[in-house]
């Protein structure tokens, strides 16, 4: 009886142990907008990017779309930056007085982009453009690359362009 409690309480120690790293596989990137070309999303949706085993997804309010891997020809990533003050805010802040509004637009943070061209199953040619959180894109690449995607860009040499911004 001692045993079997052992037993059942290691079990639920390393299950527990591997829940995490699974569910982390499957949580995705949050905050990712679509900019355009994904089929029944709408434009500047945000939702999540999952790279699975066999397709890449993006989740979110507004629909859902799936590519898969064996059909991503290019992969390439950019690196951006948007203003932090956007929408109406800014465009009541144009009458402050002295050029203030004009400050606030030098405000901005980083964005990583990430470009896919694929063919469907028809041969038709496609292009999906993304913007990820600073930092993300690589990520993803490389996870595209490892399930079965190509890219004319080696990682290595987008690494070395990472390692040497500011």
């Amino acid at each position: 009886m001692l045993r079997l409690r052992r037993c059942v309480v290691l079990s639920a120690v390393f299950a527990a142990l591997a829940l995490p790293a699974a569910a982390q596989e499957r949580e995705g990137i949050n905050g990712v907008a679509h900019v355009i070309g994904l089929d029944g999303v709408a434009r500047n949706a945000r939702g999540t990017l999952i790279v699975d085993d066999t397709a890449l997804r993006f989740l979110s309010s507004s629909g859902r779309a799936d590519i898969p891997l064996a059909w991503v020809q290019e992969v390439v990533t950019g690196d951006d930056s948007q203003r932090v003050v956007r929408g109406t805010l800014q465009a009541l802040s144009m009458f402050a007085p002295y050029g203030g509004g004009r400050f606030l637009s030098l405000f901005r943070h980083k964005i990583d982009l990430l470009t896919i061209e694929y063919r469907d199953d028809a041969g038709g040619l496609h292009g999906v453009v993304l913007t990820l959180p600073d930092g993300a894109a690589l990520v993803v690449k490389k996870q595209m690359v490892e399930r079965g995607a190509r890219t004319t860009v080696p990682i290595e040499e987008e690494m070395k362009k990472e390692e040497k911004k500011p």
